[in-house]
This record gives structure tokens, sequence and C-alpha cells, in this order.
């Protein structure tokens, strides 16, 4: 795992400066403390910092293709690179490593910009071609490795794993983008392909640019995509053995390294099982790790403990304070877009932790996008029952004015909170599952934004394009719609991004087994019914995982990692939050109703209501605009 920087002239093919494209890398270090190079050449510079992982010493970047022809600046790791070396040797190639970077130029030079979809992994590349004068980027099938990049006013591209690269050239402009602000609000993220900065990009996942000397600057060509418009036929015992074989097949790809390896293990059913697959493949013991907290009702330690016993891993367990809030400053820099997932702050701890004993941890995440995990998916499932009942001209009357006067419960018990659902019933799948994602639907935020902001945003409405995205999905039902919309905006956006931003702190590498494209191919051919079952999310996967794991790991409550925000904004942060409506840098943009977001804040710390995903979200995004320099 690394860190890429570069930059590359489109019109005319200027002297790049070596020092600019070394205060890039410079940026973003922390990704590879290994060892860092530059390469530069009429028009184009690369840069590259290096973890090392595989082929330790012989691999150094950026790197130059045994002709001279390519160089190549690489993040990620290719896990097929051994099987696709002795495809290339077949076809007359030579190599003078043993790492997977000079198997990607080989790979370019035999197939050009098809050569990424040999490839099997995680990575965002960029290769400049002497001969063609051209430079081409690629990212990955699910976006599990980033890539930033923007437009100077000089005529060159810039481009970069974490904005951070980007912003360290001086022609980048810090304006910020008021429909990213608007995205951010309703997601907690800034999706993919925008960013905070105007002007400022990130390649799709799945998705490459292949730029020019001397050409204008294209367009982004998508080169893999996930269909779930095709059902597979055979019985629940072929679909299981068809399971087993690629988690077994993912987790044990996962586990070449040449450092030290481990996993993240949460004793959630997707960690639990890669552990479990880790060690039944592993002849030592799986090296695990755990965070815990320290209010009861949060922490899931004793059950990871409980699958580290089962596979006898050497494991390590740490306890997160409630009183950890001191961090998130380090964490709003960290990300440098605003990122409103509290679970950053575990995660970051539990990557620390690792970090401590391993290069490279593996970990669950994916499976829930794949193979439908998450609450929303079975509500997803049954809503669209209700619509198939009842035509939308019934529904959107009925519903909505139902919704429209049911109390926004957050103090009720599940069930009861009924006014989301109601509200979702009312629009089609789309329009229902963008409402359940929404951290602010459109009511709160239009009430939060200032007159001056509402003129800024125009007609843009962030949900409009998951409701688009939704609508043009290769699928057959709400379902199916759901899960494509997850994997393409809600699991680069949040997932990823947190687990890589987390990772890359503290210089290690985390590895993604349950995202492995094979299996999400298959998972999406599935019938629905392999995927959710009797009020069950992921359950083929259960099913599957009986032979390894007990029932109470398998069918307990999904908890995930939980973070104690709404006590922390009622007492250690509360004067932060009163601050965010009373004279703060956030207050000084002009983009709230400050007297509204008062309202609010006063709501929360009097516990009338419980407005903390909100409160987290104003907080977070004041203390991202602090750390990029807009304050």
């Amino acid at each position: 795992m690394c860190g890429i920087a570069g930059i590359f002239h489109l019109e005319t093919p200027k002297p790049v400066d070596p020092a600019r494209v070394e205060a890039m890398c410079d940026a973003i270090a922390h990704r590879g403390p290994d060892g860092h190079g530059i390469w530069t050449a009429p028009g184009v510079g690369l840069g590259h910092r290096r973890l090392s992982i595989i082929d330790l010493a012989g691999s150094p970047q950026p790197m130059a293709s045994l002709d001279g022809r390519a160089m190549l600046v690489f993040n990620g790791e290719i896990y097929n690179y051994r099987e696709l070396r002795q495809e290339l040797k077949a076809l007359g190639a030579s190599f003078r490593t043993d790492g997977d970077s000079e198997v990607i130029l080989a790979a370019w030079q035999q197939w050009g910009v098809n050569c990424v979809t040999r490839l099997h992994g995680m990575f965002a590349f960029a290769i400049y071609d002497l001969a063609a004068r051209s430079l081409f980027l690629a990212r990955d099938r699910l976006g599990v490795k980033p890539l930033f990049l923007a437009p100077l006013s000089d005529g060159s591209v810039v481009f970069g794993s974490e904005l951070k690269a980007l912003l360290a050239h001086p022609l980048l402009r810090r304006d910020v983008d008021p429909l990213a602000v608007e995205d951010f609000l309703t997601w907690g993220y800034v999706p993919d392909d925008r960013s905070i900065l105007k002007g400022v990009t990130k390649l799709a996942a799945g998705h490459s640019l292949l730029l020019r000397h001397g050409s204008a600057m294209p367009r982004p060509s998508q080169w893999w995509d996930v269909s779930f418009a095709n059902r597979r036929k055979g019985t629940v015992q072929d679909f299981e053995a068809e399971l087993l074989h690629l988690m077994r097949q993912a987790v044990s790809s996962r586990m070449v390294a040449d450092v030290p390896l481990g996993a993240f293990l949460s004793g959630g059913v997707d960690s639990s099982s890669v552990v479990a697959l880790m060690a039944e493949a592993s002849s030592q013991p799986v090296r695990t790790c755990s965070i815990g907290f320290d209010v009861a009702a949060l922490d899931e330690s004793a059950y990871a403990t409980q699958v580290a016993q089962r596979f006898g891993t050497n494991h390590a367990s740490r306890q997160v304070s409630r009183d950890d809030f001191s961090a998130i400053e380090h964490l709003a820099g960290m990300f440098d877009e605003p990122f409103a997932d509290a679970s950053a702050l575990p995660t970051w701890r539990v990557c620390q932790l690792a970090r401590e004993r391993v290069t490279v941890a593996l970990s669950g995440d994916g499976a829930d996008e794949a193979l439908a995990g998450y609450r929303r998916h079975v509500f997803q499932r049954g809503e669209d029952r209700v619509r198939a009942l009842l035509p939308q001209a019934v529904r959107s009357p009925v519903f909505g004015a139902l919704g429209a006067i049911y109390p926004k419960a957050d103090w009720a018990p599940r069930p009861l909170r009924a006014k989301s659902t109601l509200l979702a019933l009312a629009g089609d799948a789309a329009q229902g599952y963008a409402r359940s994602m929404a951290y602010a639907p459109p009511e709160v935020r239009d009430t939060l934004y200032s007159d001056a902001f509402l003129r800024l945003r125009g007609d843009y409405r962030a949900e409009d394009r998951l409701v688009a995205l939704m609508r043009d999905a290769p699928a057959r039902s709400g379902l199916d719609r759901a899960q494509y919309a997850d994997l393409k905006v809600w699991l680069p956006g949040d997932i990823l991004t947190k687990v890589d931003r987390t990772s890359m702190a503290v210089g290690l590498e985390a590895r993604e087994p349950l995202l492995d494209h094979r299996l999400i191919e298959f998972a999406a051919s599935l019938p629905e019914t392999m995927r959710v079952r009797s009020g069950q999310g992921k359950w083929l996967m259960k099913r599957t995982m009986r032979r390894f794991l007990p029932d109470d790991i398998l069918y307990r409550p999904k908890q995930g990692f939980v973070t104690p925000i709404a006590q922390w904004l009622r007492g250690p942060l509360a004067d932060d939050a009163r601050a965010i409506a009373g004279g703060a840098m956030l207050a000084r943009t002009g983009w709230f109703d400050t007297r509204r977001i008062a309202g609010v804040v006063d709501a929360h710390i009097a516990g009338t209501s419980d407005h903390s995903r909100l409160l987290w979200q104003l907080l977070m995004l004041e203390k991202s605009l602090t750390a990029l320099g807009i304050a």
C-alpha cells in the first residue's frame, strides 16, 4: 500500500518542477513511510511513497518498464500477479523483480487500456507511456483505493491518493463547492465523483482516464460494472458450495505478504467469517485485534474474544474510553473532506492497535453490501411488497399524509419509529431508499440552510443522483437497486474511505477479501431469497458459515462500531455544539440559519430530542473546513 501523486500537462509539455511533485508526495508521507521516489519528463511528473508489503527491496517506484517506454506509480495490491506473470512470460515478457508492480507495466504493454480487466485486486495507478505521450489513470472495481484529480490554471492536471497531495500544489484553489455541502448534509460524506472543493473530482470506482498531450480533458471511461439483472438457478447446497469456494479463494489470495499479517475481529458475522477462513488456511495462529468500549451497551469485545478462542488466534484487545472525543481534531485532518461516520474513530483506534503487531490486516468489509446485510435491505424488500399491492396513486397521498403527521420518535422502540417508513412508502423504491439512506432528509436540510445558500444550491438535491442511479441500474427489483446503489455510492464514499484513511494514517494496509469482484458478481446473481429471508439479511452467508461459527455469532442483532456521540454532545462537547450556531467558523460561512441550528442544539442538550447525527455532521464540517485552511 502506498501513496501516489503527479502532474500532467494537457496542452503543451511544459517542464515539471520535481520539487512540486515532491511536496505533493510529502503531504501523504504517512501512506508510504518505507521509501519514496520522483520522476519527471517534459510535461509529466510522477511521485510515489512506499509502504513495503511484497518484494520488499526489489520494486522501487516510480518504476520503468524493461524497455524504458513506460513509467508506473501504483497504490494497492494485485492478488493474481503470480498467475499474470506466468501468462505474460508465455507471451514473451521478461521480469527483473518479484513484485506486482512490474506485472502491471507488462500488462499495460501487452493489453493497453484493457489491462485493468486482467487485474484482480485493489489499486489506483498512473502509467505514463513515453511512446504514446499519454497518461493512463485507473481505479479498481469497487473503489478500495482512492484517486483525486483536478485541472489547474496552467493547463496541467494534478492527481493524488488524497486531497492533501493536491492541496500541496500552489495553483489549487480552495473554493468550497456548495453542491458538495448539500451532498455532505445528506449522506455524511462527499460521494464520488465530487469533492468538497470546486474543480476537484475523484476518479470513480471501476473507471479509467486516458490523457494525451495536445488534447482536451476527456471524460472517464467505465471499465467495470456489476449487474443484478440475471438470476442463477440451483439448489441451496449448490449456492453454499460456490459461496464458500469464493470466500476461501478471496481470503487465501489476500494472505500473501512478505510482512506480518493479521485481521480485524469485531465478533460480527463478517470479520468472524474472515478469521475462520484465515485460520483454516494458515499453519500459524492468526493475529487478531479488536476494540471495546467502556459503555456496556456499545461493547462487542466479548464476542470477539469468543471467536478468537474458538480459532486459537493470537488476540489483542483495547478499550476505547467514552472520553476519546479529544481525537476529533486529528480525525478531521485525516479525511480532508468532511466525514461524519462516527465509527471512523474506533476504526482508527483498531488500526493503531493492529499496526503495533502487523503491517497488513484483513477486514470483513463488503459482505453487507454484496449479500444484503443491512437492516435497510430487509425493510426495502418488505416495502417493495407493499408497493406491489398498492399503486402509487394510492400510496402517495395516504402514506405521505400519515408520514407528515407521525412524530419523529427517536426515543421510541424501533417498531414505533414509523415516520421514515411511511414517507418512504409514499414514493417509489428509489425515492424510498434514498430517504432511508439520508442523514438529514430534504425537509430538515431546507430549514437549516440560509436563503443565500438555497440560492447557491439552486434546483440540485443530493437524492436526485441516487434516485437516477437506482432507476437506471442493471437490476430486477427494489432490493437489487438498493444494493447496486450501496456498491456504487455508499461503499466507496463511506465504508472504503473510512478504512483507507484510518489505516493509511498509521501506515497499515487493510485488505477486504469479501470485496473480491468474483464474489460480488456471484452475490449479485443470487435469487432474493438467498440474500434476505424471514427478516434476516445475508441469509446464504450465515447458513454457509454455520459449519464454522456458532449461532450466537451468526444470528445476534447487527451492531457495528457505535460511538457515544449523543452523550458527548450533551456533555463534554456541548460547548462545541453551541459554538456551531454562536459565532464559530461555520456560522460565518453564511450557509446556515444559525437560529434554527441553535434550537436544534438546545433541544439535543436538553434531552428532548436526539439530534446527535445532525450535530456531529455540522461539527465535522466545521472541523474539516478549518483543517483545510478555509476558516
